[in-house]
């Protein structure tokens, strides 16, 4: 089957253009689409193959895709706004905003501790239904009442889902807006951006389902390719897919992931009423160009776009200060051992997470899907695909498109 690769490519940029085919002609993609800013304005924007591995339509500038953990890049955002504007303190209670936070002794949690994973909150004891979750209300209302599984502040451990109801809830409660909405009017609106958190029916027609899954089923990495979209949104150096233990329906990881009991069906990432509900850490829809354009938008104007860019330059300083590092306690439940740097919301370049240049800061998604903002090389990007990768940390496809970027402006890479 014959891969059109569409879009533009300005002088200067005709090695992502080539590592974009390459991923095409090796077999690693079914439908992706990336683009890059530099200096707010967009230099590459390409986009390729189809919406499903039959080829019945062509993967263009108008088709969507669900980012998974590329979505907390998006919440990050409402609540680093918030904090910039004097609404939101991160250093207060969580129960300051959310009273009933503050059951199961945490009431000392600061918000900044949802923000960087430390409030040891990655699932519920409560068995929640597939219904119950896309309602929120039964979610944030098991968050309050559930007893962390470490003592926050102690250590981080990848909140997957937990993240947005954490974040999200405390943006309700400060705004009065469900943070799809509050994204949405203060972010996606003013950008010009293609991005929902809780996508419209009237756009549903766009969305290239996911192919593929990170954690095969019966948790072994088999090397198996099925119709699902599970996966856990890492981002490393390596690409290399974990062996997932025997037991890794009970341990935290997969507690995190099924959340309750509610992700029980495989297909759930391709379900429309899934795409509806709002899932602030793992139900983002988007484009590759708005993904970039968000994060250019974090760190100078854009062409086309407000006068003013979205964060200053000093509440992006506070969103890429490190919080916390070192090994992932959800991670080490299966034995991978995983050490992020998270900032305020948003992961920073690291060995586990590369984002090109030091001080770069983002966040992957589950298969493959990235976006971030390079503040000292002033450039932005966002890769999105339908094909998910086996790889919990990772691949190579995101790397040669990186690398080929950096090597376009003229910069080496970190972690590459």
């Amino acid at each position: 089957m014959d891969v059109v690769i569409g879009g533009q490519v300005e002088p200067g940029f005709a090695a992502v253009k080539e590592a974009f085919t390459h991923n095409f002609e090796v077999g690693r993609e079914i439908g992706a689409a990336f683009c890059l800013h530099v200096g707010g304005r967009k230099v590459v924007d390409l986009y390729g193959g189809y919406v499903d591995p039959e080829g019945s339509r062509p993967y263009d500038q108008d088709t969507l895709q669900l980012v998974f953990s590329s979505t907390k890049g998006a919440t990050a955002v409402c609540a680093n706004l918030l904090a910039q504007r004097g609404e939101l303190d991160v250093y207060a209670p969580v129960a300051d905003y959310w009273p009933e936070f503050a059951q199961g002794g945490k009431g000392d949690i600061p918000v900044l501790h949802l923000l960087s994973h430390q409030a040891g909150l990655p699932a519920v004891d409560a068995r929640l239904s597939a219904e119950e979750v896309q309602a929120w209300d039964p979610v944030v209302t098991a968050l309050s009442e559930q007893t962390p599984f470490w003592e926050p502040g102690t250590a981080h451990g990848y909140h997957a889902l937990a993240y947005g109801w954490l974040v999200g809830e405390v943006v309700r409660r400060i705004t009065g807006r469900t943070v799809g909405r509050f994204f949405a009017d203060e972010i996606a609106g003013p950008l010009g951006l293609d991005f929902w958190i809780g996508l419209p029916d009237e756009q549903e027609h766009r969305v290239s389902p996911m192919v593929g899954t990170l954690v095969p089923a019966g948790g072994n990495d088999s090397g198996k390719t099925e119709g699902t979209a599970q996966g856990t949104g890492g981002g490393g150096a390596d690409g290399g897919a974990a062996a997932m233990p025997s037991n890794f329906s009970s341990t935290l990881l997969a507690r995190a992931l099924n959340f309750g009991g509610a992700f029980s069906d495989p297909h759930w990432a391709n379900r429309r009423e899934w795409h509806a509900a709002e899932l602030p850490a793992a139900n983002g829809i988007t484009n590759a160009t708005s993904l970039s354009r968000l994060y250019a938008g974090l760190i100078g104007t854009v062409e086309g776009g407000p006068a003013e860019r979205i964060l200053t330059k000093a509440q992006v300083e506070e969103a890429r200060t490190v919080r916390t590092f070192g090994p992932d306690q959800v991670f080490l439940s299966v034995g991978f051992p995983m050490e992020q740097h998270i900032g305020q919301g948003f992961w920073i370049s690291s060995p586990y997470a590369p984002f090109g240049g030091e001080g770069s800061f983002g966040h992957s998604g589950a298969g493959g899907s990235y976006g971030f903002a390079d503040p000292e090389n002033d450039l932005a990007v966002g890769y999105v695909m339908n094909k998910m990768s086996s790889a919990v940390t990772g691949d190579a496809r995101a790397r040669r498109l990186i690398t080929a970027c950096y090597e376009s402006v003229g910069v080496a890479p970190k972690y590459f």
